[in-house]
Parts: C-alpha cells; sequence; structure tokens
C-alpha cells in the first residue's frame, strides 16, 4: 500500500486597513458567499483551503487580520510563519491605498521573514464594482513596480476576479516554503556535523 502525501501548509496573510474587504474578499474565495452586512474582524479571522500545486497537496491557512490600531498588537505572533502577505485595499479610498506602504513596513518588521527582499508581496484592489473610483490600475501598478510587488484587482461583491490573486499567492508561498526549508535543511545538516567531526579528531 502506497502512503499518502502529507499536504504542505502554506500560511497567507490578509493586510489592510479596515473596511477594504479582507474578509470579503477571502470568504467568497474559499466558501464562494459575500453578504452586504459589514462586520468588522475582531483580532483575526481563519479559513482553511486544500488545493493542489504543481502536483502537490497543500493547505492554504489563509488568515484575515483587524485593520485597526487597537488590534495591531497582535501583529508579530500572526505575521511570523507567513509565507506570502496579499496587501489588500479599496480602490475607492485613496487613504487605504496610501496606507500600504505603512502596513508592508510594518510586516517586514514585526513577521521578520528570513530574507526581506525575497518575501512575496501581493498588492489586491477590491471593489472594482464601484464607480467611484479613487486609485487607478496605472498608479497601484507603478507602486507595486517600485516596492517589487504584483497588483491585481477585483471585486468579492460581484464576484470577479477574485481567485487570480489567490491562486498567484498560493504558487508563490510554495516557492517560498521550498526555498527556506531546503535553505533550513542543509543549514541544520552543517550544524550537526561540525561537533561529529570535532569528536572525531579528539585524542582524549
Amino acid at each position: 500500500m502506497s502512503e499518502k502525501t502529507v499536504p504542505l501548509t502554506l500560511k497567507i496573510i490578509l493586510i489592510g486597513n479596515s473596511g477594504v474587504g479582507k474578509s470579503s474578499f477571502m470568504n467568497r474565495y474559499v466558501n464562494h458567499r459575500f453578504t452586504n452586512a459589514y462586520r468588522a474582524t475582531v483580532g483575526t479571522d481563519f479559513f482553511s483551503k486544500k488545493s493542489v500545486l504543481d502536483g502537490e497537496p497543500v493547505i492554504l491557512q489563509i488568515w484575515d487580520t483587524a485593520g485597526t490600531e487597537r488590534f495591531q498588537s497582535l501583529g508579530t505572533p500572526l505575521y511570523r510563519g507567513s509565507h506570502c502577505c496579499l496587501l489588500v485595499f479599496d480602490v475607492t479610498s485613496s487613504a487605504s491605498f496610501g496606507a500600504l506602504d505603512a502596513w508592508r513596513k510594518e510586516f517586514l518588521v514585526q513577521g521578520e521573514p528570513q530574507d526581506p527582499s525575497d518575501f512575496p508581496f501581493i498588492v489586491l484592489g477590491n471593489k472594482t464594482d464601484l464607480s467611484d473610483r479613487e486609485v487607478s490600475s496605472r498608479k497601484a501598478q507603478q507602486w507595486c513596480e517600485e516596492v517589487g510587488a504584483e497588483y491585481f484587482e477585483g471585486s468579492a461583491k460581484a464576484d470577479v476576479d477574485v481567485e487570480p490573486p489567490f491562486n498567484r499567492a498560493a504558487k508563490l508561498a510554495l516557492q517560498q516554503y521550498k526555498k527556506h526549508t531546503l535553505e533550513n535543511t542543509a543549514h541544520f545538516q552543517i550544524t550537526c556535523e561540525q561537533p561529529r567531526k570535532t569528536r572525531d579528531t579528539c585524542m582524549c
């Protein structure tokens, strides 16, 4: 009997100002549901979704964080261990877009990724179904090029382009997982071998 492959667990986190639709986008992707009733996230929200990437079974742990100052102290334990981060803003709110830089910097400080310059960020513009847009696709794309992020936009309410950013985040998360798992394994082998060599050459 062949052994079942244990799925890899990939952690994806959504951050951004309160009210930009992080929970709505996540709920639409995982549960294919949307509600007009606004409910502010208290602390964090969490969903799990099974998927297959490059022939490998994976479990996506998708974390939605509260975008309010009173819950930002939770950032450190929640950000750590993430494999990809989605910076979410509302295309009808210039303020929410302007806040992305601070959110990104906060994540890098509190999340402490092993290689900050290589950590994958995806910028997600929500509410494209609304007509009173304040942030153009070009402006958002330009900022993404400056910080090395990838840009997607869509509408959780209208169910438009919801899957592409999560599919891309999952692939980037898998790449991040494999890269640093291999690096850590190599480092572990080196550090474990060193004492053994020292012991073998000891003449006492």
